[in-house]
């Protein structure tokens, strides 16, 4: 009986187990350097997920796929005959899970949506994680070398192609004070925006009128900045109290 113990123990110790858990700890190793990487760019931007979130989704991917390709030294050998694996059920259950890791990170305020970037690059990073473990370290390297280069240097590339800034307006007027569309947007077009179609919404409070659109620049070199709204916010009429925002996501 001892024997059959010690047998059955030694098996999980063999040089085959040893050689697929040497090889399995390579891969995660890789994945959580990888994961890091992407994970650091996060960080060094002041996102919420930083580089141990990045790095446990890449380590976490890798590690559920690329045991999927021993199965069998799967519980020591002992498994009786060798299963038969599917990756893609488990690799769609790791992007079932990312998923709502993702959802997590969105964080919607107003008109304005952030964390559309962060949750797109965890979604990445558990890609990453998949093909380290399934063998593709090239393809994995590469991915990890282009999802880190969009989130740094995209924005640049935005910044410099034409493009229209939208500002997100809320406007609290004066009690009794009947506000027109035609009005406010002949004055948005004079300091260089328009009034996004189908972004008004009215709220009244204690028969104050309150409207909330957006507005979006002509131009983004003819446009007013946000500050020099505000000045002339102060000067319009019937306006009570109001808030600028950019309208990012």
């Amino acid at each position: 009986m001892t024997t059959l113990t010690y047998d059955f123990l030694a098996a999980y110790w063999s040089a085959p187990e040893i050689e697929t858990n040497i090889v399995i700890f390579l891969n995660l190793l890789g994945a959580l350097l990888l994961g890091l990487m992407i994970g650091y760019e996060r960080s060094y931007h002041g996102r919420a997920a930083g580089m141990r979130t990045y790095g446990l989704v890449c380590m976490a991917s890798a590690a559920l796929t690329v045991i999927i390709g021993y199965p069998a030294q799967w519980y020591g050998g002992h498994a009786g005959m060798a299963a038969i694996a599917d990756p893609t059920r488990v690799i769609q259950g790791i992007v079932t899970g990312i998923g709502f890791l993702g959802a997590g990170v969105i964080m919607k305020e107003g008109f304005s949506i952030s964390g559309l970037t962060t949750a797109a690059s965890i979604w990445a990073c558990s890609a990453i994680g998949i093909l380290v473990g399934i063998g593709f370290y090239g393809a994995a390297i590469l991915l990890t070398l282009l999802s880190a280069s969009s989130m740094m240097w995209i924005s640049h590339l935005e910044s410099w192609l034409p493009s229209r800034q939208a500002v997100a307006i809320v406007m609290r007027f004066r009690k009794d004070f009947v506000p027109y569309k035609d009005g406010l947007r002949s004055a948005a077009l004079k300091r260089g925006y328009e009034i996004a179609s189908g972004s008004i919404a009215i709220a009244y409070q204690d028969g104050q009128p309150e409207w909330r659109f957006i507005a979006v620049a002509l131009n983004k070199d003819m446009a007013e900045p946000l500050s020099e709204l505000a000045a002339e916010l102060t000067r319009f009429e019937g306006v009570e109290n109001f808030s600028l925002s950019n309208a990012r996501n």
